[in-house]
C-alpha cells in the first residue's frame, strides 16, 4: 500500500434541525466537551462542533432525521462508576451491559436517540 490511515479526525452523529441547544447542553455541560467553532462555510448548515483529548464530535443538522440505533461511537471512560452517578444526577438513564469480559459499559441515549457506548476496561483477578 502506498498510504496509511492514521487516526481518526472526528466522528458525526446526526441531529433534527434547531437542536444545537440540546446538543450544547448534553454534550458541552453533562458529557463536558468544549465547544469548537465550526467553518464559515459551514455555520449555514446547522450543528454544532466539540472536541475532547486529539479528537472531534460533530453534531450535524439532518432535516429527515432518524436516530442511530445500533451503529454508535464508544468512548472509554476513566471511573465509569463515577460517570454512572453524574449521569442519574441529570435524570440521564443507561443500560449496563456485562457482556464483555473485562469490560464494564453502558449504553446511553443522547438527546436525539442516537445510542453511545461508553466504557471502561477493568481489571480481572487472577483465577488458577
Amino acid at each position: 500500500m502506498t498510504f496509511t490511515l492514521t487516526h481518526i479526525d472526528h466522528i458525526q452523529l446526526a441531529a433534527p434541525p434547531n437542536s444545537e441547544s440540546e446538543a450544547r447542553h448534553f454534550f458541552g455541560t453533562v458529557l463536558g466537551l468544549t465547544e469548537v467553532e465550526k467553518p464559515e462555510s459551514l455555520k449555514k448548515r446547522g450543528g454544532v462542533w466539540f472536541e475532547f483529548g486529539s479528537y472531534q464530535l460533530h453534531i450535524g443538522v439532518e432535516p429527515a432525521f432518524s436516530p442511530a440505533k445500533k451503529a454508535h461511537p464508544g468512548f472509554h471512560v476513566k471511573n465509569l462508576p463515577a460517570f454512572k452517578d453524574h449521569l442519574a444526577s441529570f435524570g440521564i438513564s443507561f443500560i449496563e451491559d456485562k457482556n464483555i469480559t473485562g469490560v464494564e459499559r453502558i449504553y446511553v441515549d443522547d438527546p436525539f436517540g442516537n445510542r453511545m457506548e461508553f466504557l471502561e476496561k477493568v481489571n480481572l483477578p487472577f483465577s488458577n
